[in-house]
């Protein structure tokens, strides 16, 4: 995983359990919890097409060059 998926992740995360603690102090606030599974659903999102990503191509052997003396 990358450094910005990581990220990603820590702030969804922290946002899962900010929005817990306003639901249990204050009340449900569906607009919370929309934007929580939006960000939840962008973070899946990432970190699939992160994973996706193909390695680097390998360097291409040198061909034998002239051999002289």
């Amino acid at each position: 995983m990358s450094g910005p998926t990581k990220t990603m992740t820590v702030l969804t995360c922290a946002a899962l359990v900010l929005t817990t603690a306003y639901t249990v102090a204050l009340g449900s606030s569906a607009w919370l919890w929309f934007g929580l599974v939006v960000l939840t659903v962008a973070t899946i999102g990432m970190a699939a097409a992160d994973s996706a990503v193909p390695p680097a191509p390998r360097p291409r052997p040198r061909p034998p060059g002239p051999t002289g003396p």
